[in-house]
């Protein structure tokens, strides 16, 4: 089965000591959606497990909506976010 991949953001900030990454949604976003974070030097596949607006824990974000997402490994700011479709 081909998997495709959608942009849904962009870095915007990281958080180096909390392993934290600001992300500015262009597209809507779940908890539980597989992401690919992509970059200069990034490339990193994960799982969304939880996001936050406002230091609140959402389920769902939309275009728009700048979230807080804990992620992997280091990114960096302009990396783009894709979401895996399968």
């Amino acid at each position: 089965m081909e998997e495709e991949k959608k942009p849904v953001g962009k870095i915007t900030h990281y958080y180096t000591k909390i392993g934290v990454a600001v992300v500015e949604l262009t597209d809507k976003l779940s908890v539980g959606d597989e992401i690919s974070i992509e970059g200069a030097s990034t490339n990193i596949r994960q799982r969304v497990d939880s996001m936050q607006i406002m230091h609140k824990n959402v389920k769902t974000a939309n275009a728009g909506d700048s979230i807080g997402l804990k992620v992997v490994d280091r990114v960096r700011e302009n990396d783009s976010v894709y979401k895996i479709v399968k």
